[in-house]
């Protein structure tokens, strides 16, 4: 019969058999006067080396003989427990490959360290630089990031809202698709005490925090530029008429108009879908029934920067007859010819503003009051909109 090692001293010639346990046969080294069992998996298929199951503080209670709860107290470097214990229980635990249960942890402490975030989509610059932001300072407070994206279905968003909230995350920050009108999925959890953060495209029915961009002054210094270029004739690409993100940048535009004596007219106003291809017929209408235009503003920079290419498959000269200008600080305005002029709404600090937003609830817990955010943009002009002013 082969010998068998002590676990702690690692001899083997003075270990001794000493009776069963829990229907295990129980040894005794006398060189240390420790008591032990012998853990032994269960033989596998050959066909895979692999546990079939996660290793528990059970099994390794077995292997070395004692108690479960001790197991835990080591592992957790209790005062309790001697230091030859906790050494001993560490070993065992590295040798059967331990790793604790981070779930059941959680819901013990009935918190995951798990921020869910629902965004429309991912491949934006203008979501992933806020998420960039967001997920910084999570990571500094010690808190995991999951993803989600509705690629602007309401459906999708209800399903991942769901998903997270019943999956125990500590709170949702979240951007709302361009279809949702119906905020029923919100409401459902608004009393759990979970803090919930709107941004961007938020609910205004809902007295919960919200972080907004610089959508009003942002709009408002896009088109005081166009008309110190001399534009009177300023067409407006906008998005769907319910989102409130579109209603403020339309105040701007209209703010600046005003200030500057030019009438309103209805039939530079067009809303689109935000799609690419809703864009251009907008401004294909545009071209064709307002008599003269001398500038278009798109809220949108993706959209401005396929404008301006239209544009010019048309023949038609960017400034010299038609204004472009957009919103959002694209990466892609800069490369174009020419260079959009943009808004840049400091996404990157957005998602840092949205993250600390949550943290400041999180700690202030039922004394919180909500509040809304705005954050500060710039405008940056470029040669799709610079003319030589006589």
């Amino acid at each position: 019969m082969p010998r068998v090692k002590c676990p702690k001293c690692t001899k083997e010639h003075h270990v001794l058999k000493a009776g069963f346990i829990r229907g295990k046969q129980r040894y005794l080294c006398k060189g240390c006067d420790y008591h032990f069992t012998v853990f032994k998996e269960k033989q596998q298929d050959k066909s895979s080396r692999k546990r079939s199951r996660q290793t528990t503080i059970i099994d390794i209670a077995n292997a070395i003989g004692i108690a479960v709860s001790t197991v835990s107290r080591a592992l957790k470097d209790h005062p309790d427990i001697s230091e030859q214990t906790r050494q001993s229980v560490k070993k065992v635990a590295a040798e059967l490959n331990y790793q604790p249960n981070t779930l059941a942890q959680s819901l013990s402490k009935r918190e995951t360290r798990t921020i869910g975030v629902i965004i429309p989509d991912i491949e934006t610059h203008f979501f992933a630089s806020m998420l960039t932001g967001i997920q910084n300072v999570a990571s500094e407070a010690g808190y995991k990031v999951m993803i989600s994206q509705s690629k602007e279905s309401h459906e999708t968003e209800v399903t991942n809202t769901h998903a997270f909230m019943t999956n125990w995350v500590d709170g949702l920050l979240i951007c709302h698709s361009k279809e949702t009108k119906s905020f029923d999925h919100i409401k459902l959890y608004m009393k759990s005490g979970i803090p919930i953060i709107h941004f961007d495209r938020v609910c205004e029915e809902l007295e919960n925090s919200k972080v907004l961009l610089d959508d009003v002054d942002g709009a408002f210094q896009v088109t005081e530029h166009l008309i110190a270029q001399g534009c009177k004739r300023i067409a407006l690409i906008s998005g769907p008429a319910h989102l409130l993100v579109c209603k403020k940048r339309l105040e701007g535009y209209q703010k600046a108009l005003k200030r500057n004596n030019i009438p309103w007219d209805d039939q530079l106003i067009c809303h689109s879908d935000l799609s690419i291809d809703s864009i251009l017929q907008q401004v294909d209408g545009i071209l064709v029934k307002a008599e003269t235009i001398d500038a278009i503003f798109c809220i949108s920079d993706i959209g401005a920067i396929r404008i301006i290419v239209h544009l010019k498959n048309k023949g038609i000269k960017i400034p010299e007859q038609v204004c472009v200008a957009g919103f959002g600080n694209e990466p892609m305005g800069e490369i174009i010819e020419p260079g959009l002029t943009t808004f840049n709404l400091q996404t990157y600090k957005f998602g840092e503003t949205v993250a600390q937003l949550f943290f400041e609830q999180l700690i202030e817990g039922t004394d919180f009051i909500p509040r809304t955010k705005i954050v500060k943009g710039n405008l940056i002009i470029r040669k799709s909109s610079s003319r030589p002013i006589d």
